[in-house]
């Protein structure tokens, strides 16, 4: 695949394993994907790879980032997510879309989305099915390896920045003071 089909083909395989985050939309790009290691077709498994790691890495960086966008508990659980973002658990953004999914899986599937076009018109190949990042020491397991890294930290980077402008400043609830407490 080449040009705009590779375009194509890497915005809609990234925008789905964003939209539900191991739901069934999710796993239909990662099936197709895994189905083609068979016919020797490796692109696609290190667009769908790569863009799912991105939902959780951006998560996690912009609760680093934009803290007043976040509960305490959700920036405390931001390293924990960070590291399923690694590992390529896509599900480790799931919370947090479940609390806010209107502004938050737009910002997923944009990264995520990115990535995998990224991926895919750099000629990326991937052919080792999951892993995250833990595949890389692998010899020829990943080809146009600097391409594929620079394909996640823009999508990364990209979902932490339509996180900022979509979600909302989070309200701080003052602790209420007992009428007579000191």
């Amino acid at each position: 695949m080449q040009g705009s089909s590779a375009i194509f083909l890497g915005l809609l395989l990234g925008a789905m394993m964003a939209f539900d985050m191991g739901g069934p939309v999710n796993k239909s790009a990662y099936a197709f994907a895994t189905g083609l290691i068979v016919s020797e077709v490796y692109a696609p498994m290190a667009a769908v790879m790569a863009a799912g790691m991105v939902p959780p890495l951006g998560l996690a960086l912009a609760t680093v980032l934009f803290k007043n966008r976040f509960s305490l508990d959700e920036r405390e659980a931001g390293g924990a997510t960070a590291v399923l973002g690694i590992s390529f658990i896509t599900e480790g953004a799931i919370p947090y879309a479940a609390k806010d999914p209107l502004r938050v899986i737009p910002a997923l599937m944009i990264g995520s989305a990115l990535t995998g076009a990224i991926a895919m018109v750099a000629g990326c190949e991937l052919r080792v099915p999951h892993g995250g990042a833990f595949v890389l020491p692998i010899p020829n397991a990943v080809t146009h390896l600097g391409p594929y890294l620079l394909a996640i930290v823009a999508g990364t980077l990209v979902t932490t920045a339509a996180l900022f402008f979509l979600k909302k400043p989070v309200e701080i609830k003052a602790k209420s003071n007992p009428a007579g407490a000191r």
